[in-house]
């Protein structure tokens, strides 16, 4: 048969499907989740996320070096308060959960690049992402305290601020009292089409966040619509947001994919704890192989247009990517 055109002839062997690979992932692109708890010493397991553990203040050094180990020089930290109230008032407290392991980490590793997630769903006593008005979050209320939260993490040292909550104008609100207290130079990471999705199941358990009641789909999007994610990332992008993030990362790649493609700034994933729980339970199981799963999940984002990655599999996918089987 005379075929002039041949695709094939570019997948003969390995040498050269590297060489045309369209998608190419970097150690530097993966971020990795902390989690600190104040009332702990040392680390322990968490059981909804096998592989994962909480860190006290004291131990949090052994996450950061064990990423440093993996190659991972980047990580998000969420803490687990030892008081809660309804104000979430130990959010911006000086000597908070986060604010002294940020200052721990700086102490013996100031070249690791930590990122806070700024939420107030872990410190309020009913869990919801922000300050209540009877059963509903206040909005603008809840600004003034994201941005006193904010502004705590970068005073004690963090490089990089996540707002998560959802709530209207929180970027614009959390950049001016940045930028008031001389600290232009400190980016802003948004959470801009967080989803109200189900795959947040272990990291509630996780992070002690759950609503004490109701759900969050009156500030986090509805997983029915694309074109309101746009609408987010562009509202965030007037606001002075420097990176943009979709979360959940697998359900939502037609989204990473459209933002990505309308907006010039750099795209952030996050592949939740649930997607991360089922390639565990399933390799588990012996259902699929975990590593390759784990690989290929990575790479569909990637290729769906997002620049990095916060993902629980982040020392793995390192390794996955020094050894030349993804990347």
């Amino acid at each position: 048969m005379e075929l002039i055109n041949r695709p094939r002839r570019l997948r003969q062997n390995e040498a050269i499907r590297r060489m045309c690979r369209e998608t190419r992932l970097s150690v530097d692109s993966l971020i990795y989740p902390i989690f600190v708890d104040e009332t702990l010493t040392g680390k322990r397991p968490i059981p909804a996320l096998d592989g994962q553990y909480h860190y006290g203040v004291d131990a949090v050094n052994e996450a950061v070096e064990e990423c440093l180990a993996a190659g991972i020089r980047r990580g998000i930290l969420f803490g687990l308060p030892a008081e809660k109230d309804a104000q979430g008032s130990s959010a911006w407290d000086k000597k908070g959960v986060i604010q002294e392991a940020i200052r721990a980490i700086k102490a013996k590793h100031p070249e690791f690049y930590l990122i806070t997630d700024v939420c107030m769903c872990e410190y309020t006593d009913h869990g919801h992402c922000g300050i209540l008005c009877g059963h509903e979050v206040d909005n603008d209320k809840t600004l003034e305290v994201l941005s006193k939260t904010a502004l705590s993490h970068v005073e004690a040292g963090a490089d990089m601020v996540a707002p998560s909550d959802m709530m209207d104008g929180r970027i614009a609100a959390i950049r001016a009292i940045l930028d008031q207290h001389d600290h232009q130079n400190v980016p802003i990471m948004a959470y801009s089409a967080k989803y109200a999705s189900a795959f947040y199941g272990p990291f509630r358990e996780a992070a002690g966040s759950a609503p004490s009641f109701g759900d969050r789909k009156s500030y986090q999007m509805d997983p029915h619509n694309r074109k309101e994610a746009v609408k987010e990332c562009a509202l965030d992008v007037e606001e002075g947001a420097d990176i943009l993030m979709v979360k959940p990362a697998l359900s939502y790649l037609d989204v990473i994919r459209e933002c990505s493609e309308a907006f010039d700034l750099p795209m952030c994933a996050y592949s939740v704890s649930g997607e991360y729980a089922m390639i565990k339970a399933a390799g588990n199981a012996g259902m699929i192989d975990e590593y390759k799963v784990m690989c290929e999940s990575a790479l569909s984002v990637f290729r769906a247009g997002a620049n990095m990655l916060i993902t629980y599999f982040a020392k793995e996918l390192a390794g996955a990517i020094q050894k030349g089987d993804i990347g």
